[in-house]
């Protein structure tokens, strides 16, 4: 049975080979169901509707693999990818797992290690230009510290500069149209990361070679754990013109990284994620960074893609019901009016502007006695939410 809310590929829908196929493991227990194979995940998500599939080298290629094991591995995986009518829209490469990168990667005081970083970057950027990927995401987790005494924290971001600039000349040089997108994280499984922030990753990347090549993947946990709301850092990253890619899920508080379904744990703050990407013109991938529970199967595995699709939906639904509201847009003219009398003195500076404000008078007291209705306008919104409107 379909109903209005299930997900088709024109949704723009995406999932990493490492969300759906993570196996239940976490870091006080084994595995829970089995491993999934690449193209049997490109099969599960196609059924579930979704547009593409991401991943980093290691998701679809094991570790140490042969170059005839690569090529075998690649082949069936495009394979499934034109069977099923599948994309691979984003890839990335994992420098966290293996125990070369315990330090840092980009940031690593050891410069075998940062040219080994770079060398395994290179190749994974191949895999994915190979692979039609338009996007390449980096994350950093291990880029930071336990102890600050280990690294000069001006040199490790001088050496991550120097490492994204050069994989942009990298991909100039080969005439690589890709799109680099830079997801921060404030914590784990570093004790502190560098740039940790969505707003840190754009104050970075105004220092790069190629800032006009460089944008953000915003991620929701991400910005929780930091305490941050999640639409205040998209409205930053899109107003900036850099908001390449995006990453939803959700997160309990400044806790460790859940990744929980999209909208299961706060879904006002996800009504108000998918209000901003549908009103602003983002054309990009929706893209899933989350996993099931650890109790699920694969049937349930299957439930929680779904779930975080047909959420984004169904809010999508509920968002714009809130905005065509007669009363919810009343309420907002009121609330944003702007008459007009302040015109002369705000906007650009100039001489003539701060001559006439210096002897402007303000009546303070109306100004702040003013009540400004946004009681009723969240009360709106919650009822647009919940369905009662």
């Amino acid at each position: 049975m379909t109903d209005r809310f299930d997900p088709r590929p024109e949704h723009k829908f995406t999932f990493g080979l490492w969300t759906v196929g993570n196996p239940g493991r976490d870091a006080f227990g084994l595995p829970t169901r089995a491993p999934i194979a690449p193209p049997e995940i490109v099969a599960l998500l196609a059924d579930c509707g979704a547009y593409g599939v991401n991943l980093h080298d290691e998701d679809l290629i094991p570790f140490g693999s042969s170059a005839a094991e690569r090529d075998r591995i690649v082949a069936d995986f495009k394979q499934a990818l034109a069977d099923h009518g599948l994309r691979v829209p984003m890839a990335t490469t994992n420098l966290f797992t293996q125990p070369v990168f315990k330090d840092g990667a980009f940031t690593s005081n050891d410069p075998a290690v940062r040219a080994y970083a770079l060398q395994k970057t290179a190749a994974a950027i191949e895999l994915g230009v190979e692979l039609g990927a338009e996007t390449y995401v980096f994350w950093g987790g291990r880029e930071g510290t336990e102890s600050n005494a280990s690294k000069d924290h001006c040199e490790s971001i001088k050496r991550f500069r120097e490492a994204i600039n050069w994989l942009t000349h990298y991909c100039v040089d080969r005439g690589y149209d890709l799109k680099f997108a830079l997801e921060a994280k404030p914590n784990e499984p570093r004790c502190d990361i560098y740039l940790p922030t969505t707003g840190a990753m754009l104050g970075f990347i105004a220092t790069l070679d190629h800032p006009d090549r460089v944008g953000v993947n915003p991620e929701v946990a991400h910005e929780v754990m930091a305490g941050l709301d999640f639409s205040h850092a998209l409205a930053q990253a899109w107003e900036a013109g850099k908001l390449f890619h995006v990453d939803l899920n959700d997160q309990l508080g400044p806790r460790y990284d859940q990744d929980l379904r999209f909208g299961s744990a706060n879904p006002k703050a996800a009504f108000w994620t998918v209000r901003f990407l549908e009103s602003c013109g983002y054309q990009g991938m929706r893209h899933f960074d989350a996993h099931a529970y650890r109790s699920e199967d694969l049937d349930g595995v299957r439930d929680f893609a779904k779930g975080c699709m047909r959420t984004y939906v169904i809010l999508k639904e509920r968002a714009a019901a809130f905005d065509a509201d007669p009363e919810v847009r009343d309420l907002l003219g009121e609330i944003r009016a702007d008459d007009g009398s302040q015109a002369d003195v705000l906007g650009v500076y100039s001489k003539e502007k701060a001559d006439l404000l210096a002897r402007r008078s303000f009546d303070v007291d109306r100004l702040g006695s003013k009540g400004l209705q946004l009681e009723r306008l969240d009360q709106l919104a919650i009822e647009h939410l919940l369905g009662a409107r």
